[in-house]
């Protein structure tokens, strides 16, 4: 006697539903289950209407035979069918202005359902928006840059985002995404970095322009707030060459790596000297990767003509390969501080 059907195991299972002619208004599934005789295979048909009647179970051979051929045409049409295609991804573009205009609102308290009243759309739509699945129209964009007071920089990305071609991605707010970041790595290969830098350091650098170098020494004061917002946990990898390398005056530099062994020793900076020896991708230029409190990141990278900012995963991937090199050629904080002081005594002095 054949196993039930309710407690045999199934070898194989075939499903079609919708099937064509009197079939349309049921699912149904086919099992064939062994018997005693290898050679010889028992099936049962599960019948299960669409319409809720109770459900029933075949083994008539000829109620059989016309279910596994409407199987037979399934899967024929199944086969036939030309593969589906892949729906494409989120565009970048989309992607970094729905996050921009995320990051923008939050530090405004804005919530989305705000958002959806002023522009009469839904909140889901909203979300979409945010989520880089649905592109913002102008006007949409006009309401909320006037709404979250951002000066015209949301519609700016915007431009920039919808132009020909793939724009060079130079639209965050950097000096905001710094004040906001949880936590800053930056690598320096030729100078000390803007947030370490002393007054007489970076007015050399900046040749003169006095306006300029305040504004880069108050950006520091994100090191020492204390305010509701905890200072970010910052980490500076500096080139072994920067020590050395002559900016402004002997008196500039000796005051500049006195004040890096300053800093090191507030709780939330690292400051770590890489070795100049050895090749490595950091050779290729500056940069810093700023982690913000929902996790996400984006990274400020130096060039000839000018800073740029970007979001993109592969390129993120990129920078923290690059971080995890310099940091296993770099020195530990306190032989890096006694580094410091000895170009101080043989260099600067």
């Amino acid at each position: 006697m054949p196993h039930s059907p309710m407690t045999s195991r199934t070898n194989r299972r075939t499903s079609a539903t919708t099937a064509r002619s009197c079939f349309t208004t049921i699912s149904f599934s086919v099992a064939a289950c062994p018997m005693t005789s290898p050679h010889l295979v028992w099936r049962t048909a599960h019948i299960e209407p669409l319409s809720g009647l109770r459900c029933a179970y075949h083994e008539d051979p000829v109620v059989l035979g016309k279910y596994l051929m409407v199987v037979g045409i399934f899967r024929r049409e199944v086969r036939a069918m030309p593969p589906r295609r892949q729906r494409p991804r989120e565009s970048p573009a989309l992607v970094a202005f729905g996050r921009q205009m995320r990051r923008m609102r939050d530090a405004k308290g804005v919530k989305q359902e705000t958002i959806a009243q002023l522009t009469t759309m839904s909140g889901a739509q909203i979300s979409r928006i945010e989520n880089g699945k649905r592109r913002a129209t102008r006007s949409f964009v006009e309401i909320v840059d006037d709404h979250l007071e951002a000066s015209g920089s949301l519609i700016n990305l915007w431009e920039d985002l919808n132009k020909d071609g793939h724009p060079v991605p130079i639209w965050f707010d950097w000096p905001q995404i710094e004040a906001d970041a949880a936590i800053l790595l930056c690598y320096e290969h030729s100078v000390i970095p803007g947030l370490a830098q002393t007054p007489a350091y970076a007015l050399a650098i900046l040749r003169g322009n006095k306006e300029a170098s305040d504004v880069r020494i108050e950006r520091q004061a994100i090191l020492t707030r204390d305010d509701s917002k905890a200072p970010p946990a910052l980490l500076l990898l500096i080139d072994e060459q920067v020590l050395t390398r002559l900016v402004g005056t002997p008196e500039t530099m000796r005051e500049q790596l006195e004040h890096l062994i300053a800093i090191s020793s507030l709780p939330n900076v690292t400051v770590q000297v890489v070795l100049g020896s050895g090749e490595h991708d950091g050779n290729m230029g500056a940069f810093v990767v700023a982690t913000m409190e929902d996790r996400s990141e984006v990274a400020y990278i130096e060039t000839a003509v000018r800073g740029i900012t970007t979001d993109n995963p592969a390129e993120l991937s990129i920078l923290a390969r690059t971080l995890i090199d310099l940091r296993s050629r770099a020195l530990t904080q306190e032989m890096s501080s006694e580094l410091i002081r000895k170009v101080i005594q043989e260099k600067w002095t």
